[in-house]
């Protein structure tokens, strides 16, 4: 694998509309491999946006991985408290890259979208779940991950705040257990200094990286790379 750090030619982008009425970011061609990305939300129901940590991750990730497709979700409406909506548009998504020719999905969820990622590996084509500081909260249903590779990291300095979103790495750690438990399989990695975020938008909405985020892209590769080589099938431990 060619090093994650290491940029090459940006691969062309396509934006499109899903029969949910949501919208999609695709970057690269999408093949037989194909990367779903799945956003966080708010208590508040907003019109869905772009997420600057998974934009970071598959400006950087694309390159690495020229033959792979990395599909990034907008929501209709990115809330908790619309879930199905959310779950919905990630269907939506899986059923276009499908359409589009993918024979293979990951996902990857950024922390509410954790638990839109988990609702939606039933999917016969999900084989891996990545959860970045994901939302698992104790009343999700678990059983889509029955059989498949649920790989959770966190920053260790994830705290929920006042007006600040977070997740608490105790839930995420609680959640992967009882993932375990329900018959998944993976890992779960606490990252020393890392906050909630891997980058925030910066001026005209460039994604800005944020402390440790090398180490996300570094785990978060190791797992597209395991994807990639039809490898993503392990016993469950933690780190």
């Amino acid at each position: 694998m060619t090093d994650a750090t290491t940029r090459g030619a940006s691969p062309p982008r396509l934006d499109a509309r899903l029969p949910s009425e949501a919208d999609v970011r695709v970057t690269g061609s999408v093949s037989d491999l194909v990367v779903v990305c799945v956003d966080g939300g708010s208590a508040e129901a907003l019109d869905g946006t772009w997420n600057a940590s998974l934009a970071w991750l598959v400006e950087r990730l694309a390159p690495t991985f020229p033959g792979m497709g990395f599909i990034e979700v907008r929501y209709r409406i990115k809330s908790w408290n619309r879930l199905e909506m959310c779950i919905e548009d990630a269907r939506a998504a899986i059923a276009f890259a499908l359409e589009s020719g993918a024979e293979r999905c990951l996902l990857v969820g950024f922390s509410m979208g954790g638990a839109v990622a988990i609702s939606v590996a039933g999917h016969d084509a999900v084989s891996t779940v990545v959860g970045l500081a994901p939302w698992i909260p104790d009343q999700l249903d678990l059983e889509p991950l029955r059989g498949r590779r649920l790989v959770v990291v966190h920053g260790a300095l994830d705290r929920p705040l006042p007006r600040v979103p977070g997740v608490s790495p105790a839930a995420s750690r609680r959640g992967f257990d009882r993932a375990v438990a329900h018959g998944a399989v993976g890992t779960y990695t606490l990252i020393p200094g890392a906050l909630h975020a891997i980058a925030l938008s910066g001026p005209r909405g460039r994604p800005i990286a944020l402390p440790r985020a090398g180490r996300w892209l570094e785990l978060v590769a190791a797992e597209v790379e395991r994807f990639e080589e039809g490898s993503d099938k392990g016993p469950a431990r933690a780190v």
